[in-house]
């Protein structure tokens, strides 16, 4: 059964990746025709996101990425910045 839910309920989840670790927090949802486009994440102390990147405030998830959303919000592991990403970044 197709569970609704209230966008502005989203804000402040928690995000986990789908090996466990966990991301950062959802800081805002991207709509776009009416569709869920894509997730805003923010980087928060301790989280995976923040340890990956240093000095981001956060990234955009799309919304394929998503595999789970309720009290928490899953991601897959693909969107997950690879080490030789952010070392081209610095």
């Amino acid at each position: 059964m197709l569970k609704l839910r209230e966008i502005s309920k989203t804000y402040g989840v928690k995000v986990y990746t789908d090996q466990g670790e966990y991301f950062g927090d959802v800081d805002e949802v991207i709509i776009q025709n009416n569709k869920i486009f894509g997730w805003k994440i923010k980087a928060t102390r301790n989280s995976y996101l923040s340890k990956t990147i240093s000095g981001a405030k956060g990234v955009i998830v799309p919304h394929q990425l998503v595999k789970a959303a309720g009290d928490i919000l899953i991601i897959s592991k693909a969107a997950i910045p690879s080490e030789a990403e952010t070392e081209e970044a610095e």
